[in-house]
């Protein structure tokens, strides 16, 4: 039996093996950019805009799978996410059209809503001791970006061996799999007598009268902007703008011959240094203001993209610039989180954390989208780059002003 205070429980486990899985196979959507472009001849903005329309989705489910894991049940939500998954995997595999792309990647959108952070950390949270929940939610966080680290390079080699259409069903029996975990993923509801009390509208009447989560839900907009055009765009980035790959060189004998095979190591390098940095930041969120962390990453992300667009694109300065961005890529969610609970309460967290993120995934829409619209009408990245780095200086500002105290709980007497 796991102690109470431990640190490691069943529904940590399971919920960080869900994660892995499910953003491993999200991680890799932008492997596909130019195999599906390039076999339909369309403009790269087409499968950009059905990128973006995931992620629009994914942020317009997270809440509604958030009251939903509220109100019948975490397993069930999780469930009814990753059936929806597969099967956008696999209706995705046989689309030959870019509104066919672009209308299944709503379902696929829903599916990552409903096994991502948003369920899984609201479980994780309520499993978790309160010395123990900012770690918890960081090694749960860390475990997206464990996937992330084999997502791309594993989707880069599977095409090699079977054309795009077979991965996407490979991925979809993945996600199918990992569903048998869930009769483990089992947490009490550990909330105080209050909070229970408390009815979901009136703690979103309580958070929409804050300030506070308003500059929060502000302020994750550039981090979904951030990430979701580099997970989809920085493979093809990396493959056209990057200089050679010189014969002889460290990168050449470990078999790393192309920028393509590039640009998919360097998202599982952005993975790879975010495990450590997200633990990092959940050690350090038992610590110290999270507000101020959230500003102090937001800052030095805006410094990488800035020195990185303004130098060369080498393959130095490409495997540099993913390990930076990677140990600040998503240490803000654990924060982020852990400031919603302690500010709000643990009760409706899913809820609450599913509403801040859909800004996160407003800001993804628009990094993917305008990614690839910007693409074709210049023929390079360079203006949306540059707009990453001004909503990421935004960001280190409105973090700064939030109050991060509990907010005073009204129930009717």
């Amino acid at each position: 039996m796991t102690p109470k205070n431990a640190l490691l429980n069943p529904v940590l486990i399971v919920g960080c093996v869900i994660i892995l899985v499910g953003f491993a196979v999200r991680a890799s959507f932008g492997v596909f950019q130019i195999p599906i472009s390039q076999e339909f001849g369309w403009a790269r903005s087409e499968f950009s805009l059905a990128i973006a329309i995931q992620n629009l989705a994914w942020g317009i489910g997270q809440p509604l799978f958030g009251a939903f894991a509220e109100k019948l049940g975490d397993r069930k939500a999780i469930l009814l996410g990753g059936v929806a998954y597969a099967i956008g995997l696999v209706l995705s595999s046989v689309a030959v059209t870019p509104a066919q792309h672009q209308l299944l990647e709503i379902i696929v959108g829903f599916g990552i809503a409903g096994t991502g952070f948003g369920v899984i950390l609201a479980v994780v949270g309520r499993a978790a001791s309160d010395e123990n929940r900012s770690m918890s939610l960081a090694i749960a966080t860390a475990a997206g970006s464990a996937g992330q680290v084999f997502g791309a390079p594993l989707a880069e080699y599977m095409l090699g061996l079977m054309p795009w259409q077979s991965v996407f069903l490979v991925f979809a029996a993945a996600i199918l799999a990992v569903l048998v975990l869930l009769p483990l993923m089992r947490a009490p509801v550990a909330a105080s007598k209050a909070e229970l009390e408390e009815s979901l509208g009136q703690i979103l009447v309580r958070a929409g009268k804050d300030p506070s989560f308003s500059l929060i839900f502000i302020g994750f907009f550039s981090c979904g902007y951030q990430l979701a055009f580099i997970t989809a765009h920085f493979p093809a980035f990396v493959t056209e703008m990057c200089g050679p790959i010189m014969p002889g060189g460290v990168l050449h004998s470990l078999g790393i011959t192309t920028t393509s095979a590039l640009g998919a190591v360097a998202i599982s390098l952005v993975g790879l240094a975010n495990i450590g940095g997200t633990l990092l930041a959940g050690w350090l969120g038992n610590r110290y203001t999270k507000k101020y962390l959230l500003a102090g990453i937001y800052t030095l992300r805006t410094i990488a993209a800035g020195a990185f667009i303004l130098m060369p694109i080498t393959p130095m300065s490409v495997i540099v610039f993913s390990i930076v961005m990677g140990s600040l890529w998503l240490a803000t969610v654990p924060l982020t989180s852990g400031l919603i609970a302690h500010i709000y309460g643990l009760r409706y967290m899913g809820t609450l954390y599913g509403i801040i993120f859909f800004s996160h995934q407003l800001g993804g829409f628009l990094g993917v989208w305008l990614g690839g619209r910007l693409y074709d009408v210049y023929g390079n990245y360079n203006m949306v780059w540059w707009i990453g780095v001004g909503v990421g200086a935004l960001s280190a500002l409105v973090h700064l002003p939030i109050r991060e105290k509990r907010t005073p709980i009204a129930v009717p007497a």
